[in-house]
């Protein structure tokens, strides 16, 4: 696979951990390095604006979606390489994932949650095989994975779907799996 695509998840906001920060940007360098295209809501604040600041200074190619109604409060991100504006939410994650050849989720909150939960649930049903990374930045997404494997182990889901995450720890371990993921 030539110059893939990835979908980030993630806040909005940095979060108390410089970590998280410290990680979006390293991500964002990653990813402009190994000429992978950066797919995101657009925000420039947060882990979103992190990342992509990160990926532009390191002259890689960004792909923002947006909806309206977030332009201001997201502080949309106008000078990526593209950028798309959404009429709602739902429409947001559709085009996001409709052109991302796999998904890694930071740290971030309910929305980050809803954007996981959605790929996973599809993942879940067949309609995807694309590959979903946890980056569990200094445990961040411990309670997470636990409540995926409550979920199994009181019989609301196969096994299975604990196949569909990948749950990493460091940017190298996130990088070996994806270099795995598009060979």
């Amino acid at each position: 696979m030539s110059n893939p695509s990835i979908c980030v998840f993630c806040g909005s906001r940095s979060g108390k951990d410089p970590a998280f920060h410290r990680f979006a940007t390293e991500l964002g360098a990653l990813m402009a390095a190994r000429n992978w295209r950066l797919v995101y809501g657009a925000g420039d604040i947060g882990l979103m604006g992190a990342v992509a600041n990160a990926t532009q200074t390191a002259g890689g190619e960004t792909f923002g979606v947006i909806p309206a109604h977030l332009m201001r409060r997201e502080v949309g991100k106008i000078d990526l390489s593209r950028f798309i504006v959404t009429e709602n939410m739902h429409e947001r994650k559709k085009v996001m994932f409709m052109n991302c050849d796999a998904i890694i989720v930071l740290p971030g909150g309910a929305g980050s949650l809803d954007e996981f939960f959605e790929v996973l649930t599809w993942r879940q049903l067949g309609l995807h095989e694309k590959p979903i990374f946890l980056a569990n930045i200094n445990g961040y997404w411990d309670p997470l994975v636990g409540l995926v494997d409550h979920v199994i182990s009181e019989g609301f889901a196969d096994a299975s779907l604990r196949d569909f995450i990948q749950v990493v720890d460091d940017l190298t371990t996130l990088e070996d799996g994806l270099v795995r993921a598009f060979s």
